[in-house]
């Protein structure tokens, strides 16, 4: 299992600088949002029992490499829940709460619209085969994609889904939750480095003025790549 992890946590590196993390068993939500700020996502090591293998009730290694590793992968899905994770760094435990119901109802099991179809892009979605009809089906309760009513709704951890919140598209479900993660009362912006793969606290008129140089370098670089571009 281990191997897995490496063999699969080099990959992702690749693809997005996400790592795997091997750990026994859950972590609390702090702990397990803070590793996603780091693009660190701690994987489990155990594999489902053999009398139930279309559902788990606790994250397995097949949860996470048929669902998380595919998905974190995507720059777009990666950069989202790096997103989830930078915002809990020095959140207060009631809204840390609701950051880790919002990736439940995101990262576990969004569901979203995309051409006119429901479509699921949660890993607990799409690493069951039990969870994935449930989700799309007429059996399950469907809400619209509200953040406000999503963070005080409580949910089951060990059986399948009764509800879900249905985003208008996947940037859309982004775009809301960064945008409530705002209101997270702390007194610094976390902001990841990824030349030195840390986090840095962005509080003080130093640390933006050096953010606006390294954004400036980056503009001018897309510039000079736009400027050779051939029409």
């Amino acid at each position: 299992s281990s191997g897995i992890n490496a063999e699969y946590g080099n990959f992702l590196k690749d693809c997005t600088g996400f790592s795997l993390r091997p750990v026994a068993g859950l972590l609390s939500s702090r702990d397990f949002l803070a590793g996603l700020a780091f693009r660190v996502f701690h994987s489990t090591q155990y594999i489902r029992h053999g009398a139930q293998p279309m559902y788990t009730p606790e994250p397995d290694v097949c949860h996470e490499l048929i669902g998380h590793v595919p998905l974190f992968a995507d720059p777009e899905f990666a950069a989202f829940s790096q997103e989830i994770g930078l915002a809990s760094l020095g959140a207060p435990d009631d809204w840390i709460e609701k950051l880790a119901t919002l990736y439940w109802f995101t990262i576990e099991f969004g569901v979203c619209m995309e051409e006119g179809d429901l479509k699921a892009y949660g890993a607990g979605c799409i690493s069951s085969i039990e969870e994935l009809e449930n989700c799309v089906s007429a059996k399950s309760k469907k809400q619209p994609f509200e953040v406000e009513n999503i963070v005080t709704t409580r949910y089951p951890i060990t059986t399948i889904q009764p509800v879900y919140f249905v985003a208008p598209s996947f940037a859309e479900a982004k775009r809301k939750v960064m945008e409530w993660a705002q209101q997270i009362p702390r007194p610094f912006t976390a902001h990841y480095n990824p030349y030195t793969q840390s986090v840095e606290l962005i509080n003080k008129r130093s640390n933006c003025i050096k953010m606006i140089r390294d954004l400036a370098n980056e503009m001018k670089t897309l510039e000079d790549a736009v400027m050779k571009l051939v029409d």
